[in-house]
């Protein structure tokens, strides 16, 4: 139920603004983020990702209980903004930049028995996309983790680097790209595996499922897998992922 006011006068309104004034919430906030930048040296990727999405859900909480912006509002913003870019800086050393060129559909005959190249010490987006790419795009392919970007060989597929073949493009992160380029968009379990991989690569939307897999990957990672090794651990956990979120959504098409 929405009541509206209107107040006699300016002294009564100014009162009435005060009973929802955020100021010393919006301080505490910024103290939070002042020793948050100080703990971030030294933090893994996984708990980089985690402090974002943390301090993203407290912030996001407090605006929607701010019903009167004010300074304080400004200046915490301007604090969540400049953090957002000390943790892009750090968590963006050879990540890819999102491209800005159009999305072409792309013919799977032209891509099977093709060698694909990717960053080493792979993560959420670069594992993900090798899978996608072995379970629905190229069956044979066979898989090159990189020690730079720079040392692709020309004739193979590159994937998640600037300049790759697939990489992020406007808002898709490369796993998307690859749903987008091969025509995967209808398949509704795909989407959704979309949606967590976006998630835990640059943030968005909670996916429920998302901590789960993160935990997943930051373990494997932990006990000092190769990235063949982690393919392996990490594949049939997207097949699993992949048959719950088929089994929840009538668009999820068959393996």
């Amino acid at each position: 139920m929405v009541i509206e006011l209107t107040s006699r006068s300016r002294e009564q309104d100014d009162c009435f603004r005060q009973l929802f004034d955020r100021t010393d919430v919006y301080a505490d906030f910024c103290r939070g983020l002042n020793a948050a930048r100080k703990s971030i040296k030294g933090k893994s990727v996984s708990d980089l990702h985690r402090l974002k999405r943390r301090v993203s859900r407290e912030f996001e909480a407090l605006r929607a209980t701010d019903f009167f912006p004010s300074d304080a509002s400004a200046r915490s913003e301007a604090a969540w903004q400049d953090f957002k870019g000390v943790l892009a800086n750090v968590l963006a050393r050879d990540e890819p930049h999102a491209a800005t060129r159009p999305l072409h559909r792309k013919r799977l005959e032209e891509y099977t028995g093709r060698v694909w190249a990717t960053r080493r010490h792979v993560w959420v987006d670069r594992v993900a996309s090798a899978w996608l790419i072995r379970r629905f795009i190229d069956p044979q392919a066979n898989f090159l983790w990189l020690t730079s970007p720079n040392a692709c060989p020309k004739k193979a597929v590159g994937f998640d680097f600037d300049g790759a073949t697939f990489t992020h493009v406007g808002e898709r992160v490369t796993f998307e790209v690859l749903i987008a380029s091969f025509g995967f968009d209808s398949d509704g379990a795909l989407m959704k595996l979309g949606d967590l991989v976006h998630a835990l690569d640059v943030g968005g939307n909670e996916v429920p499922e998302a901590a789960g897999f993160e935990a997943v990957m930051a373990g494997a990672r932990e006990r000092g897998l190769d990235d063949d090794a982690m393919f392996d651990e990490i594949g049939p956990i997207l097949d699993s992922f992949y048959a719950h979120f088929k089994r929840s959504d009538p668009r999820g098409r068959p393996a």
